[in-house]
């Protein structure tokens, strides 16, 4: 797959002048989707059963379903775990394939409702049913049973919770906050913005959309949309927020004495290499495009759906400090500027709704830092953690994660918009993954409860230790304005709280030994 070049289209350009009119206070938004609603950010609104939303007119935008591996008892038997594993990717492909038959059949739906439950709604019930029932039968067999998963089979239709523009280009209503939910904060001058943008992006749509198609909206993989947005499926321009209207708000639990106060960093690249696949050997092993969205590699370079771990003990890695074959990896982020990837035609690129130019990283940080009240301990070889949410669009934002910024204005994270940087300012992705460990696990049924996140204080919970703490930063050279988007599962409809980041520990042990005591101990090492 061939890398990302630097030239600006002339779509890029537009949104470039975009932006500025935005900071400058004027309108006049790059039109990036044709789906919204009225809403705020991280609301989660009762999902509707037809092709509308009730009393509203305003057309639903994707599937919701129940999420199943969240209800799974901890342990995952052994002899069970390869089919438990393959059902969930299964229930993951149900959802994308009856998303893709309802996107297709949106006019349909908007004139006959009952084609939403008849046609896509039941038959995924049906299949949800039976792959539920087979995990069931799996844990049965050698465990603990899980009781009452068949009630998370239905899935619904649902609206896009962000405000925007609809199909017609009419006032979505804008965004309430400018920010949604983040951190509780409310700043006036992003609401302003996101009624803007909700408000200027119809005219704009009808005033652009005509020659978009000139510009390099091309038809390939379902693309021809003109607007430079992800097939048709998002993000919405609401989604998106200036970076100078959100107030700072990073705070960090005060160090106490017995803190850990030293860092290791580990440099692994930029994935300047085009390591590429559709995989995700955690949650989905043995399953080919298990992710359904295209991933960015650092590190260990044996990674794809079928790596086991020995495989990931022999493997290729582009650390400099050859001791670590840890593998490092999260969505690849796009240019939404209507230029085809060699993805286009293929699982996880345009087969899957993930389209434009993907952009390599111009910095990664990774760096593993320690608890501000404690020592740390080993994490365990092969340990893996998964923060954020790839499905917090449907999920709500219990496990959301990642964190959004600009270079120069890293005081201000933001957790469900997308940023808009100054000229001069990149953006910048960053994950604080789980920093305490149940002292037992390297995984669990929903790849998550074996780790857990710090407490405010920053004490680790009862029943967990402390283990240094992986910070990944991410920074990008894109053009300003909102012309980008992570890639996502399909009806994830490539919001920013679906950003995620993947990790498997590979250190040797000698290297794991350094870790810890230049953490302990207060060092700076490499």
């Amino acid at each position: 797959m061939r890398r990302a070049s630097r030239k600006r289209s002339t779509l890029a350009n537009r949104a470039i002048a975009a932006s500025a009119a935005l900071i400058l206070g004027g309108g006049g938004l790059l039109a990036v989707n044709v789906y919204a609603s009225a809403g705020e950010g991280w609301s989660n609104p009762e999902p509707a059963q037809s092709g509308q939303l009730r009393n509203t007119g305003q057309q639903m935008s994707t599937i919701d379903c129940p999420e199943v591996a969240n209800d799974l008892p901890q342990e995952v038997p052994d002899s069970a775990r390869q089919e438990v594993d393959r059902e969930l990717a299964a229930l993951d492909s149900q959802i994308t394939d009856a998303y893709k038959r309802f996107a297709d059949s949106q006019e349909q739906i908007a004139q006959d409702p009952n084609l939403a439950q008849n046609a896509i709604l039941g038959p995924l019930k049906d299949k949800r049913l039976a792959s539920i029932d087979r995990i069931t039968l799996a844990y049965d067999r050698e465990g603990e049973r899980p009781e009452g998963l068949e009630s998370l089979a239905p899935c619904a239709l649902r609206a896009d919770d962000n405000g925007g523009v609809g199909d017609d280009g009419q006032d979505g209503g804008g965004n309430g906050d400018g920010q949604g939910d983040n951190a509780g904060q409310d700043n006036g001058q992003g609401g302003d913005q996101g009624a803007d943008q909700g408000g200027d992006q119809g005219a704009d749509q009808g005033g652009d959309q005509g020659d978009g198609n000139g510009d390099g909206g091309q038809d390939d993989g379902g693309q021809n949309n003109g607007n430079g947005g992800q097939a048709g499926n998002g993000p919405n321009a609401a989604d998106f927020v200036d970076i100078q209207s959100v107030q700072p708000n990073v705070q960090q639990p005060p160090q106490q004495r017995g803190a850990s106060r030293g860092q290791f960093v580990t440099n692994c690249g930029t994935n300047e290499n085009g390591k590429f696949n559709p995989d995700n050997v955690i949650v989905a092993p043995g399953v080919s495009n298990g992710a359904h969205h295209m991933h960015d590699y650092v590190g260990n370079q044996a990674n794809d759906a079928f790596a086991s771990d020995d495989d990931l003990a022999r493997g290729q890695t582009t650390c400099q400090n050859q001791g670590d074959k840890s593998t490092y990896y999260w969505p690849v982020l796009r240019l939404q500027n209507g230029q085809n990837e060699a993805d286009a035609n293929a699982d996880g690129g345009g087969k899957d709704s993930n389209v434009g130019e993907i952009q390599t990283p111009t910095e990664v940080s990774l760096k593993f830092v320690g608890s501000p009240v404690s020592k740390v301990t080993a994490m365990p070889r092969f340990l893996r953690i998964i923060t954020g949410d790839a499905k917090a669009f449907t999920n709500g934002d219990a496990n959301a994660n990642a964190s959004w910024s600009c270079t120069g204005f890293e005081d201000r994270q933001l957790k469900d918009k997308y940023p808009i940087c100054p000229e001069g300012s990149q953006v910048v992705r960053t994950f604080n993954f789980q920093s305490c460990w149940d002292g037992q696990n390297t995984d669990s049924a929903n790849h998550r409860t074996h780790v857990a996140f710090a407490q405010e204080n920053g004490a680790c919970p009862n029943g967990f230790r402390a283990i240094p703490q992986l910070v990944q930063r991410i920074v990008y050279d894109v053009p300003p304005g909102p012309g980008f988007a992570v890639d996502s599962f399909p009806e994830q409809l490539h919001k920013p709280g679906t950003d995620h980041g993947d990790f498997i520990n590979v250190f040797n042990s000698q290297l794991m030994k350094k870790v810890v005591a230049c953490v302990n101990e207060g060092r700076q090492c490499t």
